[in-house]
């Protein structure tokens, strides 16, 4: 197995491309903890888990897994996250910054009518948990003088056309994490430490689909402008995922990574 015994910690991974992301790993050799706000998130979008929980879908593949609920928006959980990983498993070795989301409503969200509080929430739950989860992680990555931290952004933080100007505040919080990815790589390379990003397209999980079908659309309006011609399937995102966490990309730092299907084709 490529990441034998290592550990990662995934936030964000009770569903969807998170708990794809953890399993994966889980795959590749990692003891995994699943961080979320609400660890029986799938249940509220109907994802069907193999076990009853994504923790024990990880043991199920032979590896290790503890489950840590709590709302990393605040700095205190981030480092009791850190902390209990280090208490449980003795390391960290890979940390997954998937928590985020465009939750605030669509009607108003673009750049001259987003309201205050949608931005602050925007940024505190899409930019402030890589923030904090990467600074509470740092100290004993250094002390080690190894790590890898893959942050995960969006196709809308490269890109403000294909929505129309639709989410400015989500695209702007999640511009926020690749530059945030860019800065800290630049700091951390020479303690042994890669920071790289991910920046998914539009993506089939339970949530997209429930979000659709409370909204009356049917099928998916950005198919035209997908040059593959398809949404994306969380296991699209994790092969990007498993190329970053392993010695694949050992040479790679700083750098994001857009899976859109060809939707993003400028530079990023």
């Amino acid at each position: 197995m490529k990441l034998q015994d290592q550990v990662a910690i995934v936030t964000g991974a009770a569903r969807g491309i998170g708990r794809g992301f953890a399993l994966r790993l889980a795959r590749l050799g990692c003891h995994v903890v699943v961080a979320d706000v609400d660890l029986d998130a799938a249940r509220r979008f109907d994802e069907q888990l193999s076990a009853a929980s994504v923790s024990d879908e990880i043991v199920a593949l032979g590896r290790r897994s503890i489950g840590v609920q709590g709302d990393l928006r605040q700095r205190a959980a981030a480092d009791a996250l850190v902390a209990r990983a280090i208490e449980e498993f003795g390391r960290v070795d890979i940390l997954v910054n998937n928590a985020g989301g465009a939750f605030a409503p669509i009607e108003a969200s673009r750049a001259s009518q987003m309201s205050d509080r949608d931005m602050a929430d925007m940024f505190d739950v899409n930019l402030m948990t890589t923030v904090y989860c990467s600074q509470a992680v740092l100290p004993h990555m250094r002390a080690r003088r190894s790590g890898n931290i893959i942050n995960v952004g969006s196709t809308l933080g490269l890109d403000a056309a294909h929505r129309a100007g639709a989410y400015a505040h989500y695209g702007m919080a999640k511009t926020g994490v690749v530059q945030f990815t860019r800065f800290l790589a630049a700091e951390v390379g020479p303690d042994g430490i890669r920071v790289n990003c991910i920046a998914p397209g539009s993506t089939a999980t339970a949530r997209v689909a429930s979000q659709a079908r409370a909204r009356g659309m049917v099928g998916d309006a950005d198919l035209p402008k997908i040059p593959l011609r398809r949404l994306a399937t969380v296991e699209d995102m994790a092969g990007p995922l498993e190329f970053l966490a392993t010695d694949l990309s050992s040479y790679v730092t700083g750098q994001c990574i857009s899976v859109c299907g060809g939707k993003v084709l400028t530079p990023s």
